[in-house]
């Protein structure tokens, strides 16, 4: 009588741990964006030229209270401007090497003519019409790398509010180029992507946010802006082009 042996079944090498998101590290977009998920609690990390930064905890006074003012502006012109998307805080996939994740991001919707996408994991892929900031000074990163970044991915019309210095700009590309626009004597900005979408500087500054609303509101009653929601509303009807 012969017996046979009962083989164990075999050994499964154990799980491979991802690595925790570090602050400086050199990755690919993948391995960033794979390390992220795999980080619990992380509120915000972007990817910026390959190198990973992720920022200190948000004050008050200085980022997230400005924050909200922005976000409150720019909400109520999406709101009221039908075709186009806002983002807050959401991450953009740039290119390879850059996986932002901007304070504020308005775009025109694809199916409305816009140059961003969304892809079939919910990120947003490719330029938006416009960016926005909040940053403490004009040393920090946002107008150094990111500029550079942003302008090379062509997002037309890139807003930095600086509180500490207590400056905003708003960079138009022109070429291949941001250019400063220049604070008109009436002190009020207009963004040229967005018609309508007008921006009470001064007021801004001294966080009179009563008076940037409704200088917005008229913003939104002007004929210009009834023009580009129509136009924006045939670009949605229209045939898609040939490739």
């Amino acid at each position: 009588m012969t017996t046979t042996r009962s083989s164990a079944p075999p050994t499964q090498p154990p799980p491979q741990k991802v690595p925790p998101l570090e602050n400086g590290d050199h990755l690919t977009r993948d391995e960033f964006e794979r390390r992220y998920e795999a980080t619990p609690g992380l509120k915000k990390a972007e990817l910026i030229e390959g190198v990973v930064y992720m920022p200190p905890p948000v004050r008050a006074d200085s980022h997230s209270t400005p924050h909200a003012a922005v976000m409150t502006w720019l909400g109520t012109y999406w709101i009221a401007t039908a075709g186009t998307r806002l983002c807050d805080g959401g991450t953009l996939r740039l290119d390879l090497d850059n996986v932002p994740q901007p304070d504020a991001a308005l775009m025109i919707e694809p199916t409305h003519g816009g140059h961003a996408r969304l892809s079939p994991d919910d990120y947003v892929e490719g330029a938006p019409e416009l960016v926005a900031e909040i940053s403490a000074s004009t040393a920090s990163i946002d107008l150094n790398t990111k500029l550079r970044v942003y302008r090379r991915n062509k997002v037309h019309e890139y807003l930095v509010w600086r509180t500490t210095d207590q400056e905003f700009d708003w960079f138009v590309l022109r070429g291949s180029n941001y250019e400063g626009m220049a604070l008109p004597p009436d002190g009020i900005c207009r963004s040229e992507k967005f018609p309508g979408l007008w921006l009470d500087v001064p007021a801004l500054l001294r966080r009179d946010f009563v008076s940037v609303m409704r200088l917005l509101q008229r913003g939104l009653a002007a004929p210009e802006h009834a023009e580009f929601v129509s136009g924006l509303q045939r670009a949605s009807n229209s045939p898609p082009e040939r490739k």
